[in-house]
C-alpha cells in the first residue's frame, strides 16, 4: 500500500471530523469530543509505524532464519529457560541486525513526506520535507530557503547512513559458522498459542484489513459517510468511472507505466555492472564505487527533486527536461540505484571466481563472459530486483512532488492532487485501483522470488 494511501485511509478512520471510528464512538457513547485525534505528532508516528512495520518484520525474519539454532539449543541444554536464552543468546546475535534496521528506519523517517503532508500539515505540524515542499510552492518559489533546509536534511540522513555502514561492516563479529542445513527451532506455546494467534489476527485486522476496507467503502459512496442502511442504498461504481475518465488519469497511468518499466530496466542493468565492479573485479577504486553507489540511500526523495530543479531549471544548460516525464526517470534512477545494486551484489557474491577464469581461459572476452555466464547466474536477483523496483516506482511520491508538471503526472501525484482538492470518494476509488495493481505485482514478485530462491 503506498504511503499516501495508507495515511489517507487512517484519516478516513481517525480524523476528528470525518473519522469513521470517532463518529461511531461519539454517536454510540454520546461523547462530546472525538475519541482519537489523528492530527497530532503521536498520530503521525503511529501512522508511519503501521505503514513501515512490514520492512522491520521481513528484515527480522530473514535474520532469524539465517541464525544457527544450535547456540540456542546449547543454552537450553545448559538449563536456561527460553526467555533467558532469548535475552542472552538470540538478542545478542541479533544486535547488528536490530541496529541496522533501526538506522534504516531512521533514514526512512527523515525522508518521510506522505504522512507529514496528509496528517501533519492540517494540524500545523511541519518537518523538513514538508517545509521544503511549501517553500518551493510559494509564489515566487523560495529556492534558497528550500536548498538550505535540504542540505541540513541530507547531513542528518548521511549521519544515519554512515552509522548504518559501520554497523553492517562490524556484523561479522556476530556471525555464526555452519555448513549444514537447519531450520529455526519451534517453541511450543502451549495453551498460550490461542492468545498469541488472537493478538496476531487482531493486529492484522486493525493495521491491514481496516484501512483497506475503509478505502473500498469510501470508493463506493457519492460522499464519505459511516456505514448505515441508508448508505448501503447509495452504493455506486460511478467514482471508478469518473476517475478513469479524467484526462489526467490517462496521462498518469501512461507515465506511471513508462516509469515502472523504464526505471527497473535501467537501474538493474547499471546495477549488474556495478555489482561486478565492486564484488568481482580487481579495479582500483572499486571500494569508492561501492560507497558512491550507496550514497543515494541517504538522499530523501524530495532532496533529489530539488537537486534536479537546480540542475535542469536554474543552471543555464543547453537543454532541459524539467516538467517532462524524463526528469522523473532520472530522479527515480538516482534514488533507486542502491536498491538495485544490493539485489545484484547479493547474488554476484555467491558466484565463484573460477567460473569467470574458466571462461577467460576458453578465449571468451569479458563481455561474452558477463553476457553468457554471469548474467544468467545473477538472473534470480535481477528479476526480483526488477519487480521490486517496478512496485516502488509506481508508488513513489516524495521524489515526484517537486518535479512534475501538467502532462507529466504520475498516479501517486494524481492521488495527492485529488486529496488536496477534497475529492475524497474519487481518491478512494483511485486508491483501490492502485492497491489492486500493486497487489498483483507483489504476488508475482513473491512467486517468482520463491521459484528463484531469492525471497529469503
Amino acid at each position: 500500500v503506498p504511503g499516501v494511501l495508507g495515511a489517507i485511509a487512517w484519516v478516513f478512520l481517525l480524523s476528528p471530523k470525518i473519522g469513521l471510528v470517532n463518529r461511531w464512538a461519539m454517536e454510540t457513547f454520546g461523547l462530546a469530543q472525538p475519541l482519537i485525534n489523528l492530527y497530532t505528532f503521536p498520530g503521525m508516528i503511529v501512522t508511519q509505524a503501521f505503514h513501515g512495520y512490514p520492512i522491520v518484520f521481513l528484515a527480522m525474519t530473514a535474520a532469524l532464519k539465517s541464525m544457527d539454532t544450535s547456540l540456542e539449543e546449547a543454552s537450553l541444554m545448559s538449563g536456561a529457560s527460553h526467555w533467558t536464552s532469548f535475552r542472552r543468546v538470540t538478542l545478542r546475535l541479533m544486535r547488528p541486525a536490530i541496529l541496522s534496521i533501526m538506522l534504516i528506519m531512521f533514514i526512512r523517517g527523515i525522508e518521510l513526506f506522505e504522512v507529514p503532508a496528509i496528517v501533519g500539515l492540517p494540524a500545523g505540524i511541519e518537518v523538513f520535507t514538508t517545509k521544503i515542499y511549501l517553500a518551493i510552492r510559494e509564489i515566487p518559489a523560495s529556492y534558497g530557503k528550500a536548498s538550505t533546509m535540504a542540505v541540513i536534511l541530507v547531513l542528518i540522513s548521511l549521519a544515519g547512513a554512515a552509522l548504518y555502514r559501520r554497523a553492517t561492516a562490524r556484523a561479522e563479529r556476530f556471525a555464526t559458522v555452519t555448513g549444514k542445513g537447519y531450520r529455526p527451532a519451534v517453541i511450543d506455546l502451549g495453551r498460550w498459542k490461542y492468545l498469541h494467534m488472537a493478538l496476531c489476527l487482531l493486529f492484522f485486522a486493525v493495521v491491514v484489513v481496516l484501512p483497506l476496507a475503509v478505502l473500498v467503502w469510501s470508493s463506493l459512496l457519492p460522499f464519505y459517510r459511516p456505514p448505515s442502511a441508508e448508505a448501503l442504498r447509495q452504493l455506486t461504481l460511478k467514482n471508478y468511472g469518473f476517475v478513469l475518465s479524467l484526462p489526467a488519469a490517462g496521462r498518469a497511468i501512461q507515465n506511471s507505466l513508462l516509469l515502472a518499466l523504464g526505471t527497473p530496466t535501467i537501474v538493474m542493468s547499471l546495477a549488474a555492472v556495478l555489482a561486478w565492479i565492486t564484488v568481482k573485479s580487481r579495479l582500483p577504486g572499486r571500494a569508492l564505487v561501492d560507497q558512491l553507489t550507496f550514497l543515494p540511500v541517504a538522499y530523501p526523495g524530495i532532496v533529489v527533486g530539488i537537486s534536479l530543479i537546480w540542475v535542469y531549471l536554474v543552471l543555464p544548460l543547453p537543454f532541459s527536461i524539467y516538467g517532462t516525464v524524463w526528469i522523473l526517470l532520472v530522479a527515480y534512477i538516482t534514488k533507486f540505484i542502491p536498491w538495485g545494486q544490493r539485489f545484484t551484489s547479493a547474488v554476484m557474491i555467491q558466484i565463484h571466481r573460477e567460473i569467470e577464469e574458466a571462461s577467460e581461459t576458453s578465449g571468451a572476452t569479458w563481455g561474452q563472459t558477463f553476457r553468457r555466464i554471469l548474467l544468467p547466474l545473477i538472473m534470480p536477483g535481477f528479476v526480483a530486483g526488477w519487480i521490486f523496483l517496478a512496485i516502488i516506482s509506481l508508488r513513489e511520491l516524495s521524489t515526484s512532488i517537486l518535479l512534475y508538471a501538467h502532462g507529466s503526472e504520475v498516479v501517486s501525484i494524481l492521488v495527492f492532487d485529488l486529496w488536496e482538492s477534497g475529492q475524497y470518494p474519487h481518491v478512494a476509488a483511485l486508491g483501490v485501483l492502485v492497491v489492486a495493481v500493486l497487489l498483483v505485482l507483489a504476488v508475482i514478485a513473491y512467486r517468482v522470488g520463491g521459484r528463484l530462491a531469492v525471497i529469503n
